[in-house]
């Protein structure tokens, strides 16, 4: 608001920060029970005010909004758009009186809403990616220091972020407007810097450069999509971005030589691991009793499955990983050609993606427990390369009874379908995992399923748009499964 409009305001409230919603949700809802209409309110920044002068809350008023206006509006308040206090406040004003209001998706206020919180996760999702530490000092001494510059006011949401990325180590993140600061015990922010107070390039930034020279991989280059997603403004302050340039005028080449070296279909020591795990007879049949009473015997059992023709061409079963006493057990479709070869679950692109969105959404990797519905790699040949291959309703209801004795054995209290493959081999039956994701279907045995999506879907996505919004509607399922896990 300009100083006129706010020297004709009613009332003139005062927030202590950028960043202070908790200021601005109780003004605004001492407000809103007082009937005070958007247009009478003026807010502004002024650290160290309080709100003595606006109106108490009734006796025994009570204001009543949708649980999802205070989660978007939270995030809105960290755009940086001067009038998203006023915008936000009037949103609050029409719910009262249109309590369908978020859902309607061609109300302007509804779209510029969407539009606010598009662009701070996508600036929080650059923080995440582009903030790059220099370490400064040794011994007692060292810690790790980083630049960063965002384009809303996104410190405080994401510093909970690098903590646990970080936690052992200390670090401050520098911006223009706060700064963070973690010494391995506390979380404090404060005032924010200038870059001139950020340290030179450190020893660390070579390795860095060679690491993003060894990784690009010049067959996926896209120039315009890189860009998008790497804007020029980011450049400065990454160690690798001098590299750019002289690696998109070599892609071609470098594209060329990388196909020339493809390896074969299966890895070269595909025939071993295969003879060592895969016994040299015909297939027997299957027995229900495999005698193991842990997850560890059942995964040596499991060694030589031949319950359905899968085995014959995969290097070796792809068995199912984490704690045995876990709470909540994620089950996939199949591994995948790397997962093949190392023969561990969720290694591979998705993989990454799975836990880089499991550790934003808070839930720690190491308590839970990781399988799919189907333990042997399918898939075609295609030249030098093996191809996923859908599993069919045969080989997961043949792979079921992996399952069936996994869950026996973990008893979790959650169990999440990632996919329509795995919620077949959970349910039994297909169903349409987009118009039913997020929700829970309980078992007759009361074990209760959360469908959502495989996180290879996101890697499908070509639009980096709507691959971010995938991203974060992944997030956002993965976040419901941390409160059901501890539900």
């Amino acid at each position: 608001m300009q100083p006129a409009e706010l020297n004709l305001a009613r009332y003139r409230v005062r927030l202590d920060s950028e960043t202070d919603f908790s200021g601005w949700r109780d003004a605004a809802r001492r407000l809103a029970l007082n009937d005070v209409r958007p247009e009478d309110i003026g807010w502004h920044v002024a650290p160290g005010s309080d709100q003595a002068d606006l109106p108490s809350v009734p006796v025994g008023a009570q204001l009543a909004v949708p649980r999802e206006f205070i989660d978007r509006a939270e995030t809105a308040f960290c755009h940086s758009d001067p009038g998203r206090f006023a915008f936000l406040y009037r949103l609050l004003w029409r719910l009262r009186s249109e309590p369908k209001l978020l859902a309607i998706a061609s109300d302007p206020d509804t779209r510029r809403l969407e539009t606010m919180e598009k662009a701070v996760r996508r600036d929080s999702h650059k923080m995440h990616a582009f903030v790059r530490f220099r370490k400064i000092g040794d011994g007692d001494e060292e810690r790790y220091v980083a630049w960063f510059e965002p384009d809303h006011f996104i410190v405080e949401r994401n510093a909970d972020f690098f903590v646990r990325r970080f936690t052992g180590m200390r670090w401050t993140i520098l911006t223009p407007y706060a700064s963070a600061d973690w010494d391995g015990e506390r979380l404090a922010i404060g005032p924010g810097a200038a870059k001139g107070d950020a340290p030179a390039q450190d020893d660390t930034e070579a390795l860095w450069r060679t690491y993003f020279e060894n990784i690009f991989n010049p067959a996926r280059l896209k120039v315009k999509a890189m860009q998008k997603e790497m804007p020029k403004k980011y450049w400065r302050n990454l160690p690798e971005a001098s590299l750019i340039p002289e690696l998109i005028a070599g892609a071609d080449k470098a594209a060329k030589d990388m196909i020339a070296r493809m390896p074969t279909a299966p890895a070269p020591h595909h025939a071993k691991v295969q003879a060592k795990h895969w016994p040299k007879h015909e297939p027997t049949e299957a027995t229900d009793d495999d005698g193991a009473s842990t997850i560890t015997e059942l995964r040596e059992a499991s060694k030589g499955c031949h319950r359905c023709p899968l085995w014959r061409d995969a290097t070796q079963t792809v068995f199912g990983e984490g704690p045995d006493n876990a709470k909540v057990i994620f089950v996939g479709e199949q591994p995948g050609d790397q997962e093949d070869l190392a023969g561990k679950p969720f290694v591979g692109p998705a993989g990454k993606v799975f836990d880089a969105i499991l550790d934003d959404a808070g839930v720690d990797r190491q308590k839970v427990y990781v399988t799919n519905a189907v333990k042997h790699f399918k898939f075609e040949p295609r030249g030098k390369r093996r191809i996923h291959s859908k599993p069919n309703a045969g080989e997961v209801q043949a792979c079921r009874w992996w399952i069936d004795r996994e869950f026996a054995l973990i008893k979790p209290e959650l169990a999440v379908a990632l996919g329509a493959t795995a919620a077949l081999s959970l349910l039994g039956k297909t169903i349409p995992v987009t118009k039913m994701r997020g929700q829970v279907i309980e078992r007759e045995d009361g074990l209760r399923v959360f469908i959502t999506i495989h996180p290879s879907f996101i890697l499908r996505i070509q639009e980096p748009a709507e691959k971010d919004a995938e991203r974060e509607r992944f997030l956002r399922d993965m976040k419901e499964v941390k409160r059901l896990m501890a539900a």
